[in-house]
């Protein structure tokens, strides 16, 4: 059976979609981007800003499901530009300790053209 998760303190979906879904004991997020969810306002205008935003939005997510990072199992991530790579992981690194599998590509445009997007499949 699938569970939807929602929470306020992460961006509500802009779309036909669900923040997150639960299946079994695995956790599907919605790819987050940098959205203030009080506001809906984009926050940052570097990939380091955006980035920092991105992972608050989806812990929010993996905490209302009962998850965390530490129970990532993949990430995708998909960025603006590939040489905001080292920037990106070096705020990755802080959140994604246990170096889950990842796959992580440059797109030519994102959601309200913002410079990062990643979505996370975790256990409970």
């Amino acid at each position: 059976m699938l569970k939807k998760v929602a929470t306020e303190k992460a961006p509500a979906a802009i779309g036909p979609y669900s923040q997150a879904i639960v299946y079994g004991d695995i956790l599907f997020t919605s790819g987050q981007i940098p959205l203030n969810p009080e506001t809906g306002e984009i926050v940052g205008t570097n990939i380091t800003e955006q980035a920092e935003r991105v992972m608050k939005n989806l812990g929010e997510v993996l905490s209302a499901a009962g998850s965390s990072f530490e129970k990532a199992i993949k990430t995708t991530c998909f960025l603006a530009d590939m040489s905001d790579f080292a920037a990106f992981n070096a705020v990755y690194a802080n959140y994604f300790t246990e170096k889950p599998a990842r796959s992580c590509v440059a797109v030519k445009t994102l959601p309200k053209n913002v410079l990062v997007e990643v979505e996370v499949i975790a256990s409970l």
